[in-house]
């Protein structure tokens, strides 16, 4: 049994193709793959990247992608224009925060993110297919594999699965991070962006950065060991204390 897992995508849809590159030269071209979530914002080809995947679901492909804080902002964007999400401390929206990436993501569908707001959400109900905007929203929350729970955050100690709530599924680091509690499955997460993926007794973080340059994180989850999956084959992940 084995479980290939991807980290946060951010538009890098080259980084994309060459980590799926890398899966199906060590699993094959059936291989399970997930991927954490955060398709999109900041990097090149938002686009791209929603178009690739779907092109990949309705092709059968086992891929199972859960949705991540990022993925949101853009649906949300389009069908309730003044929509700030809960889980920026700023309280800016998506079009006005620096840091979260939307330029590039409208750039991607070639709509100019400097015009006024009203403007920018005409360009984005015109050039954005409803087909996006509806894989990005009804991608799901976690996914559970008899090696791994797959989500985009983590998950609150404590509380079943069943009972978790999508904002800390796609926003919660604290409670989380800092937790040694035992969830049953290993949680395979991103959204907290590390210089390199890490693998703790409880969690393997795969959000290597890719975002700002760094590599797409590749990992190859068995029941015994976890590899990080590099150009140069596998690399064992070796468990980090807290």
């Amino acid at each position: 049994m084995r479980l290939y897992a991807i980290g946060d995508i951010h538009g890098q849809l080259d980084l994309l193709k060459a980590a799926h590159e890398r899966v199906f030269h060590d699993g094959g071209r059936d291989a399970v793959i997930a991927h954490v979530g955060d398709l999109i914002d900041r990097g090149p080809d938002s686009r791209g990247v929603v178009d690739y995947l779907m092109r990949g679901r309705d092709e059968g492909r086992p891929w199972i992608v859960t949705r991540g804080n990022h993925d949101r902002f853009l649906p949300a964007f389009v069908e309730r224009a003044d929509w700030v999400d809960p889980g920026l401390s700023s309280g800016q929206h998506w079009v006005d925060h620096p840091g979260l990436g939307a330029a590039a993501t409208l750039h991607s569908y070639g709509i100019d993110p400097d015009r006024p707001r009203e403007a920018v959400l005409r360009d984005a109900v015109r050039a954005v297919p409803v087909s996006h905007l509806h894989y990005l929203a009804s991608l799901p929350l976690w996914w559970l594999h008899p090696l791994a729970l797959v989500v985009h955050a983590g998950i609150r100690p404590g509380r079943d699965l069943q009972a978790q709530e999508e904002q800390d599924l796609v926003w919660i680091r604290a409670p989380f991070l800092e937790s040694r509690t035992d969830f049953g499955p290993l949680v395979v997460h991103g959204h907290t962006a590390l210089d390199r993926p890490a693998r703790y007794r409880n969690r393997l973080n795969l959000d290597g950065g890719a975002a700002y340059g760094r590599p797409l994180a590749v990992a190859v989850i068995e029941p015994q060991a976890v590899h990080l999956l590099t150009e140069d084959g596998r690399v064992p992940m070796e468990i980090q204390e807290i």
